[in-house]
Formats: C-alpha cells, sequence, structure tokens
C-alpha cells in the first residue's frame, strides 16, 4: 500500500479542511451536468466533482478520490461505483472518526 499520499476521509462539510489536498468521498449521484457531477455527500450537503467520469455509467453511489478545489468542489482523480445501496450515516460516522479523536488511527 503506497502511504506516500494518503487520501483523507472526508464529506461535505469536511472540505473546506483540505483544500488542495487529495482527499476520498462518498455520494449519492443527482444528476452529471457537462464536465461536473452533482452529488448528495454521506452529510446530506451537495458536493461537486469535476473531471473526466470512468467510461462505465454511475451507479446510485460513487467514491471519488481527488484534489479539493474549494469547499464544495473536488477534481477527481478516481471514480469507483459504490452500487445502488449504501449506509450513508454509517460512512458518514467514518468521516467524522478519521477527522477527529481517532484521527491517528487512520492515515
Amino acid at each position: 500500500m503506497d502511504t506516500s499520499n494518503p487520501a483523507v476521509f472526508v464529506n461535505a462539510e469536511l472540505l473546506h479542511f483540505y483544500v488542495g489536498r487529495r482527499v476520498r468521498a462518498v455520494m449519492q449521484v443527482i444528476r452529471s451536468d457537462g464536465g461536473a457531477v452533482i452529488g448528495k455527500s454521506t452529510d446530506e450537503k451537495q458536493l461537486v466533482v469535476k473531471g473526466s467520469p470512468p467510461s462505465v455509467p454511475f451507479t446510485n453511489f460513487v467514491e471519488v478520490i481527488g484534489i479539493v478545489d474549494n469547499e464544495k468542489c473536488i477534481r477527481a482523480e478516481t471514480w469507483t461505483n459504490f452500487g445502488d445501496a449504501i449506509d450513508m450515516f454509517s460512512y458518514n460516522k467514518l468521516c467524522q472518526l478519521a477527522n477527529g479523536e481517532f484521527k491517528h488511527l487512520f492515515l
């Protein structure tokens, strides 16, 4: 596992802490609008992801790894389909733990 450039688990609320840094986020795809995908983050807030989407169609939920452009936007490097159902509440708790009291347990 390459740990030289880790991607922090985030939801939309945490993006402003990581502008210019590599993150990973799960979102529910709402629509694809030209060069951007609009979705709902695990904390129920809107998230915009720019970059070339994968050649395969999106599932309902995707994970994106990329660089935070601003407090509402990620520039995607990698897209991973996460299927049509995911426990958004639990993933959001994971984001909170990875950025809070247990931050030292995550890369």
